[in-house]
């Protein structure tokens, strides 16, 4: 039977609240710093063009089946043809972003300058929490969880008997390190919210890279089915006509 614990009001004024509006404090911070050691440079056009395809292929990708067929077929033609489509991309001009990033001084400078604004704020903030919030109880979820939760939620106290649902203060500065991306976006505008997680999988290699991108829409426009539904509706607005009429 797991413990039932009476949380100190102590606890949520001098650990839960501060430790929340340290965190947002210093992410708006952060972005701030980033964009001030951000360096300025026109984007390329080519990617900005290649963006722009991809978006309108997903589009027709999306809205197929309200189209009639001809016009389908000349858009897919359009932009599937193997010799001058906008979604081809010959084998020989595949770009490697890694290679790029490597061969652009200022965009490798800009990376490490994204990584440094984000590893030295969080191993700050991290040591921080753990030498003065270090073992407590913070909050408690208002609703049951399985015990697959107990090593997220209470990391840092070693206690089996305790209730899943609470929650320590390590563990809820990891829940609002990658959770308040919602409000930042509320603060700072949803282009210019601070995301941890889309960092982290920039620092790993991972990046944009339009010439997958650009085969993944392609191979989606070649499985289209396309089923036109004007002609459906008509019929339905059809019968839906004479029922009244008779009734």
């Amino acid at each position: 039977m797991a413990e039932e614990l009476v949380l100190d009001t102590a606890i949520r004024d001098w650990v839960l609240i501060p430790l929340s509006v340290v965190m947002v404090l210093i992410g708006i911070l952060r972005y701030f710093v980033s964009k001030l050691m951000r360096t300025s440079q026109l984007p390329d056009s080519k990617i900005i063009k290649e963006g722009q395809v991809i978006i309108r292929a997903r589009n027709l990708r999306a809205a197929a089946n309200f189209i009639p067929v001809k016009a389908f077929r000349a858009r897919k033609v359009y932009y599937t043809n193997e010799e001058n489509g906008l979604l081809h991309v010959p084998k020989g001009q595949a770009q490697n972003p890694q290679a790029q990033m490597f061969s652009d001084p200022n965009m490798a400078m800009d990376m490490m300058k994204k990584n440094l604004s984000m590893i030295i704020p969080q191993t700050l903030t991290f040591a921080w929490v753990n030498f003065f919030f270090s073992g407590f109880v913070a909050a408690k979820i208002p609703f049951p969880l399985t015990q697959r939760f107990r090593s997220m939620l209470q990391n840092g106290i070693d206690l089996s008997t305790v209730d899943v649902s609470y929650v320590s203060s390590r563990s809820w500065y990891f829940l609002n390190l990658f959770g308040l991306r919602g409000l930042f976006s509320l603060i700072l505008g949803e282009e210019n919210a601070t995301d941890d997680t889309q960092r982290m999988m920039q620092m790993s290699g991972f990046g944009f890279d339009p010439s997958k991108s650009l085969g993944a829409e392609k191979d989606g426009l070649d499985i289209v089915q396309h089923d036109w539904v004007l002609p459906k509706f008509e019929q339905r607005a059809e019968a839906v006509l004479r029922k009244r009429l008779s009734s």
